[in-house]
């Protein structure tokens, strides 16, 4: 088997968005960034439909799937269940600050509970053999200090075999915000997760929240082992064409954007055919062109209503049409 890249790069798991057609078009931009599933309940897997949920194109790999749930026995049969359907890691998310999360008892509230979250994680190690990883926030409501973060970490890496932590530098406030809110709202405290990673240097630690450039990764990799990249890779995806080279040392000819839609216009003709609408694709893309002239053209087109029930890959060549792309195609 094929080693595994490091998790220098990540991106983020966002609901609604980072779906198995965004996670095959992102890796048309990157060859070794590691994809996260959007939050999956474990009630969804294992009462739901679980080709839905589980279903990935082996070209993502590395993929993670994200789970959220706090009942032991169900997060460990589901994480026994992403290793059978190929997936490279289990992510436990005690980062989601909504409240309807809440009312299911996981997410970022979890974060009061570490010796649960040590129970969790352990009862999936227990299970398989790929990594079991948290993401979690540095505090909850309006804990400030950086002993919260460190005491939760600490009692959850004794008390379960999980060494990777991705830590989103923000607080979740658990009442009075939206999740967009939380997101935005509460400080970034990155200094927190330097601090982290300087008292536990036998763990692997990733940072996230609020980096939108590689310069931004670069310079936080001086004090971590991995970024965490979220909004930033999803509207404006090709931002990160370089991610391979600076941070893999990976010196494959850049693809230009025209090359990334050509590469992707394959897996949406088979998806169509599979009977998936064109709309579930388009709307991955529309960022592809950001900043080039067209741009504005082109999202119109993939997000016309009317031209899209067609289900005609077509369209995407004709929005193509329409821009310009001014690509980097070479490491300055």
């Amino acid at each position: 088997m094929t080693a595994l890249p490091t998790r220098r790069l990540a991106i983020a798991p966002m609901l609604d968005w980072t779906d198995r057609f965004y996670r095959y078009f992102f890796r048309q931009i990157s060859r070794h960034a590691w994809l996260y599933t959007e939050m999956v309940n474990t009630g969804a897997i294992l009462h739901g439909d679980r080709e839905r949920f589980l279903r990935f194109d082996p070209l993502e790999q590395p993929v993670a799937l994200q789970l959220g749930g706090s009942d032991p026995a169900d997060l460990a049969r589901c994480a026994k269940l992403a290793e059978q359907w190929g997936y490279n890691e289990v992510n436990l998310n005690v980062g989601c600050p909504s409240e309807r999360v809440q009312s299911g008892s996981f997410g970022a509230c979890l974060m009061a509970e570490p010796a649960l979250v040590a129970e969790c994680l352990q009862a999936m190690q227990d299970q398989v053999s790929i990594p079991v990883t948290v993401k979690h926030r540095i505090g909850i409501n309006e804990v400030e200090h950086y002993d919260y973060l460190r005491h939760f970490v600490e009692a959850v890496a004794r008390h379960s075999q999980t060494t990777v932590f991705i830590v989103h530098a923000r607080n979740a406030i658990l009442k009075g915000l939206s999740p967009k809110e939380n997101r935005e709202i509460p400080p970034l405290k990155y200094p927190y997760v330097y601090q982290l990673k300087a008292e536990f240097p036998e763990l692997e630690i990733l940072i996230n929240g609020g980096i939108t450039t590689l310069e931004q990764a670069e310079a936080h990799l001086q004090h971590v082992d991995g970024v965490m990249i979220g909004r930033e890779a999803y509207h404006n995806p090709y931002a990160l064409v370089q991610a391979d080279a600076r941070l893999y040392g990976d010196d494959h000819p850049l693809p230009t954007r025209t090359e990334v839609l050509q590469a992707f216009l394959p897996f949406v003709e088979r998806e169509l055919q599979a009977g998936v609408p064109l709309k579930f694709m388009t709307r991955h893309i529309l960022g592809l062109f950001q900043g080039c002239f067209g741009a504005r053209v082109w999202r119109r087109m993939l997000s016309d209503a009317s031209r899209l029930k067609a289900n005609d890959p077509q369209l995407l060549l004709e929005a193509l049409a329409q821009v310009v792309d001014d690509s980097i195609v070479s490491v300055s």
